[in-house]
C-alpha cells in the first residue's frame, strides 16, 4: 500500500464499520485469486465475460464477436431464451469457491451487524451465488433480492425471505420486509441463477439491457428501505471496467439515486486503462490502483486496527463529573 493511499483506506474503513458503504461487485470479483494463466474451469474459477460469451458461442461458428450482450442476443434470436437460459444455468449452478473478498465482506458484515449499526446492503450484477456462499460458511444471515429479467414478473424484484418463501415485490415503496436493522441484504440487480427451483432470470442480451435503460428504475424497484440506503451511502466498487456500455447502464441508474447529494465513491482497478480513467474521472470516482484480493487484505487489516482502538478506548476509565 503506498503511502498516497494510507489516509483513503483508513476512511474507507471508518466509514465501512459505521454502515456507510454499499459494495457493488462486478465480475473481476470473481477473478481476484485466479491465477493469470489458469482457464476458466467448472466448479473451480467463474469465467469471465469473454470466457461466458466464448462458452455460449461454441455451438454457434457464425457468431464472431466476444461481446457477451451481443452473443447473447444472437444465441437468443436463432435458437430461443429457453436454450440460452440452459446454457447459463449449467455455468453458474456449481460451487464455485468464494474469493477472499467475499469473505471479507461476509466478515466485515458481520462485525457491523455486531455492533449495533444498520446493517449492509450488497449490490451486485453477477449471476453466480459466490457471495451468499461466503456468508453462509460465515454463519452470517441474510436477506436476498433478485432483478426479474422476463416473465410476467418482468422489470420488478423477487425476495428470497429466510423463511423459505419467495415474494414478488409489487410495490416497493410499501414493501417493509427488508429491514437493515435487522439484516444484512444482498441485491442483485442484473438477476441471478436459482439453483434450487430453476427459477433463473438473467439480464444478458441486448435488449435485455435496453429495457433497463429505457424502463427499469433500480432505486424505484427496490423497497423503500434499500433505495433510502442508496441515496445516504458511499459506493464501492469492485470488479468493474467502463469500457462496457451496459455496466455503464447500471451505474447511471445507482448514481440516480444520490439525486446530487455527494458521497465520494471508489473504485479498486488493478491496471486501468486511460478509458477507464477518463470515465471514473468524469463521475467523480476516485481509482484505488490495487488488486480485488490486494484491497481485501489492506482495508480487512485497517478495519481490525480501528476495531481494536474502539474496543481500547471502551475499557479505559472515563473521569468521573467534577474530577480535577
Amino acid at each position: 500500500m503506498t503511502e498516497d493511499l494510507t489516509g483513503i483506506y483508513r476512511f474507507v474503513a471508518k466509514q465501512l464499520l459505521k454502515g456507510k458503504v454499499v459494495p457493488v461487485l462486478g465480475a473481476g470479483v470473481n477473478l481476484c485469486e485466479r491465477p493469470p494463466d489458469a482457464p476458466w474451469k467448472p466448479g473451480r474459477y467463474l469465467p469471465s465475460g469473454r470466457e461466458l460469451a466464448a462458452t455460449l458461442a461454441r455451438d454457434h461458428p457464425m457468431i464472431q464477436t466476444r461481446d457477451l450482450a451481443q452473443v447473447a442476443q444472437y444465441i437468443t434470436a436463432v435458437a430461443g431464451q429457453g436454450p440460452l437460459y440452459d446454457e447459463l444455468h449449467d455455468v453458474f449452478n456449481a460451487d464455485y469457491p468464494p474469493t477472499r473478498l467475499h469473505r471479507f465482506l461476509a466478515r466485515v458484515s458481520g462485525r457491523i451487524r455486531a455492533a449495533g449499526h444498520e446493517c449492509m446492503l450488497f449490490v451486485t450484477t453477477n449471476y453466480d451465488d459466490s457471495l451468499e456462499r461466503a456468508f453462509d460458511d460465515e454463519g452470517e444471515p441474510y436477506e436476498l433480492v433478485t432483478y426479474v429479467a422476463d416473465g410476467r414478473d418482468r422489470g420488478r424484484f423477487r425476495h428470497f425471505r429466510s423463511d423459505g418463501k419467495v415474494v414478488v415485490i409489487d410495490r416497493p415503496n410499501k414493501y417493509n420486509d427488508l429491514r437493515l436493522d435487522k439484516s444484512p441484504v444482498i441485491a442483485k440487480i442484473h438477476g441471478a441463477v436459482d439453483r434450487h427451483a430453476h427459477a433463473d432470470s438473467f439480464v444478458i442480451t441486448e435488449d435485455h439491457y435496453i429495457h433497463y435503460l429505457t424502463r427499469a428504475d433500480v432505486g424505484g424497484l427496490l423497497p423503500v428501505n434499500l433505495s433510502a440506503k442508496l441515496r445516504t451511502s458511499h459506493f464501492l466498487f469492485l470488479g468493474y471496467s467502463l469500457k462496457d456500455w451496459n455496466l455503464r447502464v447500471m451505474l447511471h441508474r445507482l448514481w440516480e439515486e444520490q439525486e446530487g447529494m455527494t458521497y465520494n465513491s471508489w473504485a479498486v482497478l488493478s491496471d486501468p486503462d486511460p478509458i477507464d480513467k477518463f470515465a471514473w474521472d468524469e463521475r467523480g470516482v476516485d481509482i484505488l490502483s490495487v488488486s480485488c484480493g490486494e484491497f481485501a487484505t489492506v482495508i480487512e487489516a485497517e478495519v481490525d486496527k480501528q476495531l481494536q482502538v474502539a474496543e481500547r478506548d471502551e475499557l479505559q476509565p472515563r473521569a468521573s463529573v467534577g474530577s480535577s
